[in-house]
């Protein structure tokens, strides 16, 4: 544009000069209202588009950042995991330390004395039943009238079972309680 105005200034008078001066200016105008109309009319689209480059880029974001947290939420459930495990084993050393049982013992214990409790009810009942057969026998004539003025006085009271310690000796325990009970029989019968 320079060099056009320089070669009319050459050949052209000053209104020649000053309407070639106009007409660039003129043209400069329009071109800058051309630019301003045009970026009026690509500045809705440009919006738009750098409106959905943004949701895009946030839509990336947001999901990289659900990755990282996924990620620490692994990493801190395995720790706490340890850590509770740790915590555990820490407290249960302090527990045996203390002499305290625990609850495996607690419930060992529990089923230990419910099956000395039901060894203690069968040899009562076996006790029992032994000696209703060592009162059955008839006695003669001369001994239930010496026996009457015993039968009077109260009776003792039976003798509490007592719990054997070990399971091996009920066995002969049993057997020997009737072959005692049999010789006393015996030997109250000889007496009278």
């Amino acid at each position: 544009m320079a060099k056009k105005l320089k070669a009319l200034a050459g050949s052209v008078t000053d209104n020649q000069l000053a309407a070639t001066v106009r007409e660039s200016a003129q043209q400069i105008w329009l071109a800058g209202l051309g630019a301003y109309a045009k970026a009026q009319e690509e500045g809705g689209k440009v919006f738009d588009a750098l409106v959905r480059e943004g949701e895009s880029l946030q839509a990336r974001t947001r999901q990289a950042a659900d990755e990282k947290i996924a990620e620490v939420a692994d990493k801190t459930a395995g720790t706490w995991g340890k850590l509770e495990q740790v915590f555990e084993e820490r407290v249960a050393r302090a527990v045996a330390t203390l002499g305290m049982p625990t609850r495996k013992d607690v419930e060992k214990l529990s089923k230990r004395v419910a099956e000395l409790s039901e060894l203690v009810e069968l040899l009562a009942a076996e006790k029992a039943a032994q000696e209703k057969p060592a009162k059955a026998p008839a006695k003669p004539r001369a001994a239930r009238k010496a026996a009457a003025p015993a039968a009077e006085a109260p009776a003792p009271a039976p003798a509490k079972p007592v719990a054997k310690a070990k399971p091996a000796v009920k066995p002969v325990a049993a057997e020997a309680a009737p072959a005692a009970e049999a010789g006393k029989a015996d030997d109250t019968a000889t007496a009278a």
